[in-house]
């Protein structure tokens, strides 16, 4: 963990439009209906008692699951980001998009973070609408770091492996969330072998970062992500 508690140490401010291009994760595999989309604890009665805390940020049941599930992880910063603590001091909202339908360059994103005057968005891919909970949750934790209209290759190497080490946690306190018929969950999978490739270290994430189309007219640097 202490790349990412290196990195919270100095962190003051943080980017959006983070356009989360498949890249070097780039799902084949259809969109498929997953069984189990919440761990066991998350009941109709116990979602009941959290949406008020949550109701704010999203219409969509299963994102108030996986921003409960950010809980006692290194996600909490995101999740209290999501809730109100960001550069807006307004919750983000979220929202599954066909992102295609906003720009064409952006059909086969994951997800993309999103301006508009004062307010901040996160819209996720559509095709991701039934994957698990716990892989929304691990990429929400990289998005809600995004907000406001810088981006650079520090920045998403250090949304990646925030990332990363969030999927880490989730499995080993929903392991159920594994679902690998799921493409979140092949992406995920994939950023926790470079996690643990670099012993825990960005260095196999940062070259993934330097190495996506996606990224290759990002500055090296952007406000709040000075060290690469």
């Amino acid at each position: 963990m202490e790349v990412i508690k290196t990195i919270k140490q100095t962190f003051t401010t943080v980017a959006l439009l983070c356009a989360l291009q498949t890249g070097v994760f780039a799902a084949t595999m259809p969109e498929t209906t997953v069984p189990h989309q919440y761990p066991a604890k998350y009941t109709p009665e116990y979602i009941k008692q959290i949406t008020p805390a949550y109701k704010d940020v999203s219409k969509e049941e299963v994102f108030y699951v996986a921003l409960d599930m950010l809980k006692d992880t290194e996600g909490m910063f995101s999740r209290n980001a999501i809730l109100g603590n960001n550069l807006s001091q307004k919750p983000m909202k979220i929202e599954f998009r066909d992102l295609g339908l906003i720009n064409q360059n952006y059909a086969n994103f994951d997800a993309l973070g999103w301006k508009k005057g004062k307010n901040l968005f996160i819209y996720i891919n559509k095709k991701h609408k039934n994957a698990p909970a716990g892989a929304l949750a691990a990429l929400l934790a990289h998005e809600a770091l995004h907000q406001d209209e810088f981006n650079s290759l520090a920045e998403e190497t250090y949304a990646w492996t925030m990332e990363a080490f969030v999927w880490d946690e989730i499995l080993k306190i929903y392991p159920e969330s594994n679902q690998e018929s799921s493409a979140l969950v092949k992406r995920e999978n994939t950023l926790k072998k470079l996690l643990e490739k670099g012993n825990y270290t960005n260095k196999y994430i940062k070259k993934a970062v330097v190495q996506n189309d996606g990224y290759k007219n990002l500055p090296s640097y952007s406000p709040g992500f000075d060290n690469l």
